[in-house]
């Protein structure tokens, strides 16, 4: 089984939302389904229907939490100014200028915070500015032929 790479917050994060819905969020679809089948017939009774929904894909995301926690491999943070899981990364393409920069967060989808788009460390840009410093040129293999990106800025996430 192939094991999701997460940052130690990702991986806190993840915890405490497993916690939540396994906790509060179980109960409160009980309750909202408890009150809908006291409203009668449950074949034409929407708020039992939207319960139900609710509870499957609640049961869906736990599902899915449980699996991500259990393969996990939280990797630590790596040395500053260096291109890691779980680094916001600032890369300019060969022939581009600094307005036309891009920033990403490197790392698996359950990373993401805020705004930024992420980056997976598996794509071939992704792969290829692994372990670059800030300033480094690197070279990746892309759909159209060979790309060069400069890494401008490297931040913990």
């Amino acid at each position: 089984m192939a094991s999701t790479h997460l940052s130690r917050s990702a991986f806190e994060r993840l915890q405490a939302e497993h916690y939540d819905l396994t906790t509060r969020g179980r109960i409160e679809v009980a309750q909202k389904i408890e009150a809908a089948r006291l409203l009668g017939d449950l074949s034409e009774n929407g708020d039992y229907h939207a319960a139900k929904d609710e509870q499957g894909h609640m049961e869906g995301r736990i599902r899915q939490l449980e699996h991500f926690l259990e393969h996990a491999e939280i990797i630590e943070t790596g040395d500053e100014g260096v291109v890691a899981t779980g680094t916001i990364v600032t890369i300019m393409y060969e022939g581009d200028t600094p307005e036309m920069a891009e920033t990403y967060l490197v790392g698996h989808m359950e990373e993401k915070v805020g705004e930024l788009d992420i980056m997976s460390p598996q794509s071939p840009i992704g792969a290829a500015l692994l372990g670059a410093a800030e300033g480094h040129w690197v070279e990746y293999q892309a759909p159209n032929g060979m790309l060069r990106v400069q890494v401008l800025k490297v931040a913990f996430a």
